[in-house]
């Protein structure tokens, strides 16, 4: 290969590698480049997103809410039913009570 071939296969390779440079990099643009209607869509997206994640926060927060209600009015049923098992405990043993003390009457008559 003398010198002139050299630098013609050169010059073609050059050429080459910038037609492909050049062809990849309007590929990349084309890709790159968004639109009006795009934004606008994009807009509306994270707009829906953002009402989305409020929503979600808020249910989150009534959740929150609700569930220490029913956990209060649980306690406070469960400290009523203790009270009424104490109250009935103490009725039964004072009926008991009172059917042994008829009977001693019962015996002493």
């Amino acid at each position: 290969m003398n010198r002139n071939e050299f630098v013609i296969a050169t010059a073609i390779v050059l050429l080459l590698a910038f037609t492909l440079g050049w062809f990849v990099q309007l590929v990349i643009q084309r890709f790159r480049r968004v639109s009006a209607a795009d934004m606008g869509e994009l807009e509306k997206l994270a707009q829906a997103l953002h009402d989305a994640e409020e929503s979600r926060d808020q249910a989150v927060m009534f959740l929150e809410q609700r569930e220490q209600e029913l956990s209060n009015q649980l306690s406070q049923t469960e400290a009523e039913l203790r009270a009424a098992m104490e109250g009935l405990r103490d009725a039964r043993q004072e009926a008991e009570e009172m059917r042994a003390y008829i009977e001693r009457m019962h015996a002493n008559s």
